[in-house]
């Protein structure tokens, strides 16, 4: 069975050094927030289970708002870090729950890691219990005395330079913790407060690309490398074009409205579900699910959880919708068809439509609406419910 793994992502920067008045990880990185593209990476990645924000208390609302734009749903909590880097580090493992198996520490302004070098870490630790991201040192190093004169030179054949994810066992990380501020010992990363009451934390070659934005060097840096890399992705493909679909069906039964593409028909009958019962909304958002790979709607919005009860169907597409965004996609076309007996629905379907369109954020002609019967076979035949197709195209931006 996998390990429930947690990213507790910490970004406590003034953004001075960059002569900001702000936090850095909010400045703009070719268009995108430093944190937001951070986060995707552990969005992406298939082995982070949830992901935690430690943030400065003033900017709480800030990165709440960031991360639903981008659509980053893995992020279980958001937490006021603290002045030092171990007290944002102790703000972030105070909310992983009992159980989880690893979490891993990354720097909010490092947005050019890897899902790979997060990989290689999680596996390290994995097997050792402790894994930190590191690149060895080819300059040769100096150690200087007095007024800057050189007292020696360091061997720098065991010399490695930090960086992070850094990935430990909580408990292991929470003792550490726990010593360092009996001992008022402070440290500059989390493999240096593992160090301290001796664990054996095992290196893993990170990525020269894998920059802590603290200057504007750095930025114009980072710039360049993702134009680079943006560049080398449009020359090796044409736009990657995706297709899904979905389908849903619900019952129908008196007391509840019949809600189609966020439309509500005049029907004696109305659909069951624990949301609206929009089933064409929900096929439409199966659809999107579909062409990303990421399961279906019953993955994110689940029938148990009361905050979805009675929902707008329309507001779980807009979150589809966000998901597609966050991955660079969006809604080239799409296919729909109501399967139903009764009643007679084409007076609705530029209602429909129009509401579609703006939840996906497009326009209503790339929505095609139709319907049709069973000539009363089936369950639909019978009027005992309604069901719903879905076929989307998703383009990469």
């Amino acid at each position: 069975m996998k390990a429930h793994i947690i990213a507790i992502i910490t970004g406590g920067g003034s953004g001075s050094r960059m002569g900001l008045t702000y936090p850095k990880q909010f400045h703009g990185l070719n268009g995108v927030p430093i944190l937001a593209r951070t986060l995707r990476v552990f969005q992406n990645s298939a082995l982070i289970d949830e992901i935690i924000v430690v943030t400065p208390e003033t900017h709480l609302e800030i990165t709440g708002n960031l991360v639903r734009d981008y659509g980053i749903d893995k992020v279980r909590d958001i937490t006021p870090g603290g002045r030092e880097r171990q007290d944002s580090v102790k703000a972030g493992l105070n909310l992983v729950p009992e159980g989880t198996g690893l979490v891993v520490v990354h720097d909010a302004v490092r947005p050019l890691v890897s899902p790979e070098l997060i990989e290689h870490c999680i596996n390290a630790a994995s097997v050792n219990r402790a894994a930190i991201a590191a690149l060895p040192v080819h300059d040769t190093i100096k150690e200087a005395e007095g007024d800057l004169f050189i007292g020696k030179t360091i061997d720098r054949s065991r010399l490695w330079r930090a960086q992070t994810p850094q990935v430990a066992e909580p408990e292991l990380l929470k003792e550490a913790l726990k010593v360092a501020e009996e001992e008022a010992f402070a440290a500059t990363d989390e493999a240096a407060l593992l160090e301290q009451i001796g664990v054996k934390v095992k290196l893993v070659k990170g990525l020269a690309r894998n920059l802590k934005l603290t200057g504007p060097e750095d930025l114009s840096l980072a710039e360049a490398l993702i134009m680079e890399q943006e560049n080398k992705k449009k020359e090796r493909s044409s736009p990657s074009l995706r297709i899904g679909q979905g389908y849903d069906a619900h019952r129908l039964v008196e007391g509840r409205k019949l809600v189609l593409g966020g439309v509500t028909i005049p029907h004696p009958l109305g659909l069951l579900g624990h949301s609206d019962a929009d089933v064409l909304t929900h096929a439409l958002c199966d659809a999107i699910l579909g062409a990303l790979g990421q399961g279906d709607i019953g993955r994110y919005f689940p029938d148990s959880d009361p905050a979805y009860k009675n929902i707008s169907s329309l507001k779980l597409l807009e979150e589809v919708t966000g998901m597609a965004a966050a991955k660079d996609y969006h809604l080239v076309n799409c296919d729909l068809t109501i399967v139903s007996q009764e009643p007679r629905l084409s007076p609705w379907f530029e209602a429909m439509r129009e509401n579609l369109a703006a939840s996906c954020g497009v326009e209503s002609k790339i929505i095609n609406l139709k319907a049709t019967t069973t000539e009363k076979m089936g369950f639909t035949g019978r009027g005992e419910g309604v069901s719903a197709f879905a076929v989307v195209l998703l383009q990469s931006a």
